[in-house]
């Protein structure tokens, strides 16, 4: 007597391939807009979180300089701060902060500017000190516009 081996093949069909593909091509449709905008947001929050941080030092070093009559400069965590109006200048802010890394600092008549690199317009990605004047606080400007 003869035996016939009848194995069945298993796998996919190719209309089922086809469909899964499918369906993968609409979830990525809708997914991928929604991960996009998601580095911008994240920009944005990490600028504000930035300006935050900058509020607190000045507040901080503010604090420091009354507890001593207001000298004229401060020492922060080993970094000496020049002072006026009982806050740090535009030009010393960045010496308040233990880390800025991923940001950089530049400073320009009295005023010290944070960009984020890597922004699409790191200028308008940016928290802006300004030094303080008498009676009144520093002014911080955050701009992410160009985050």
């Amino acid at each position: 007597m003869k035996t016939i081996n009848c194995s069945k093949q298993r796998g996919f069909t190719l209309i089922e391939l086809v469909v899964v593909i499918t369906i993968l091509g609409i979830l990525a449709a809708f997914a991928i807009p929604r991960f996009a905008s998601l580095e911008t947001e994240a920009r944005i929050a990490a600028i504000q979180g930035l300006a935050g941080s900058v509020r607190s030092s000045a507040a901080l070093a503010h604090s420091l300089s009354l507890t001593q009559n207001n000298p004229p400069t401060v020492n922060v965590e080993g970094n000496v701060i020049n002072m006026t109006n009982g806050y740090p200048i535009g030009d010393d802010i960045d010496d308040t902060l233990a880390d800025f890394t991923g940001y950089t600092f530049a400073a320009a008549a009295g005023t010290g500017t944070f960009t984020r690199p890597g922004s699409p317009t790191p200028a308008n990605c940016s928290v802006a000190y300004t030094t303080a004047v008498v009676g009144f606080a520093p002014a911080i400007v955050v701009d992410v516009s160009g985050c």
